[in-house]
């Protein structure tokens, strides 16, 4: 953060922008990092248009650009502003979306990145800080449920994330399945998930649908049995990927596949609209890694009234409880934050668009559309109540937060290469132990050098 400008880019930018910043930086100009007219009043957009970069939502295309385009009338009523939507599908996408706003110092004024990067758009230093002015422009701090501020930056005093969103993660269980295979409960570790999904695999019916190939759900599997078992990945000054229990965890995933076969061999091939869609047609007793954003499609299909949530383990495989140093995570802490490009000269119509879509009416008809949780305070308290999802809220209480660290994001590349690295292994049924040691020995070397590139 002491570099000059000029020099922090360019490092950001030989950098790959450490993953991902992704979801970062963007821009139309060269204003300092306060808002002017910060004041919460009307802001005048009359013949400006602001540049917005937000993630698809893939399983819902055409609800996300009627949503778009209803926000854009909402936002030409309020301001006399437009907007241009643009989005990205995968982190790579967005990873050269961020180099090039980056060095070019044109691009989206606003983006929507994933929580756990967060920290890497953080050390880049090109995102609007959130001081007094910025806040009270969205209405006060308070306006947003607590737990969802925990990764908008390093400390209360720095911080440029705004929530979003929350999408704490949870497993959906078919209810008739599990009581036809006299199971009486979801599993509470991943030995006891695996044995339940071995009794529900029969046929061309199998135990869980899992997305292999998914751009963003594998890595959260690893993480989180790593950090269950006492291995938080990074930890201090030391990269932990090539971890026992790291290898463990590994091994445990793609033993679903090749050893257990309790998931479906095409699952290999399949990202998450896949997998839902298995379960969604009753062929699959779990799926894990999923939240609320799920209810709209399994509400439509033939597991309708079917389906409870229920918390993913949290006992790492091979234990019956956590190790002391092991953390109960239940999820990451997940969702979706907003930043404001640093250079953007469009700072006021910014904060003003996100002020528009974090209100509690605008928050609870966006769960209503796409099932992700609210950040508002006021539309979430509404949610309480909600037995659907008040396993999704128990999680996200249980939740625990990836590093804060400029290198997160590479790392959680490093996380996702292994898996993307053995597909063609898993395809063949066997990821031997040789080619899955050489792999984490080769991620390994490069998470490290990006922490300690993060720590110059």
């Amino acid at each position: 953060m002491g570099m000059s400008k000029p020099r922090r880019l360019g490092a950001v930018a030989a950098a790959a922008i450490s993953v991902l910043m992704l979801a970062a930086c963007g821009g139309s100009g060269d204003t300092g990092g306060t808002t002017s007219g910060a004041t919460g009043g009307k802001v005048d957009g009359a013949g400006k248009t602001l540049n917005v970069l937000m993630n698809v939502t893939a399983q819902y295309p055409q609800e996300q650009q009627a949503w778009f385009k209803e926000m854009s009338t909402k936002f030409k009523a309020e301001t006399g502003a437009d907007i241009q939507w643009e989005t990205f599908a995968t982190a790579n996408d967005e990873m050269t979306r961020i180099q090039t706003s980056v060095v070019s110092g044109q691009g989206p004024d606003v983006y929507g990145l994933g929580t756990t990067f967060t920290p890497t758009a953080y050390s880049t230093g090109a995102f609007v800080k959130l001081g007094d002015n910025e806040w009270n422009a969205l209405g006060g701090k308070d306006k947003f449920v607590p737990a969802a501020l925990g990764i908008s930056g390093p400390d209360d005093g720095n911080q440029i994330g705004i929530p979003f969103v929350s999408r704490p993660f949870v497993m959906a269980y078919n209810t008739e399945l599990l009581a036809a295979a006299g199971i009486e409960k979801p599993a509470t570790t991943w030995d006891e998930f695996t044995e339940h999904a071995k009794k529900l695999t029969t046929g061309d019916q199998y135990g869980v649908a899992v997305a292999y190939k998914d751009n963003f759900d594998p890595w959260k599997y690893i993480w989180g049995m790593s950090i269950q078992a006492g291995n938080p990945i990074i930890d201090g000054d030391k990269v932990r990927l090539d971890d026992p229990i790291t290898k463990k965890a590994y091994e445990t995933y793609f033993g679903w596949v090749t050893k257990d076969k309790v998931v479906d061999p095409a699952s290999v091939g399949w990202a998450n609209p896949q997998a839902l869609a298995a379960f969604a047609a009753g062929k699959a007793g779990y799926f894990p890694m999923t939240s609320p954003l799920s209810i709209p499609a399994l509400d439509a299909s033939a597991v309708k009234g079917k389906y409870k949530y229920a918390l993913m383990p949290t006992v790492p495989p091979g234990e019956t409880a956590n190790p002391s140093d092991g953390k109960p995570a239940s999820s990451i802490l997940s969702g979706d934050n907003l930043v404001v490009a640093d250079y953007s000269k469009q700072k006021d119509l910014a904060f003003a668009f996100i002020k528009m879509i974090t209100e509690k009416d605008v928050q609870l008809n966006y769960f209503k559309v796409f099932g992700q949780l609210p950040a508002n305070q006021e539309a979430a308290n509404e949610l309480a109540s909600n037995e659907v999802i008040a396993p999704a809220l128990e999680s996200g209480a249980k939740s625990v937060a990836t590093p804060f660290s400029g290198a997160w994001g590479d790392v959680q590349l490093s996380l996702t290469n292994v898996v993307v690295q053995s597909i063609p292994d898993l395809s063949s049924g066997e990821v031997s132990e040789s080619n899955l040691t050489q792999r984490l020995k080769d991620e390994q070397a490069k998470s490290q050098t990006a922490l300690d590139r993060a720590k110059k």
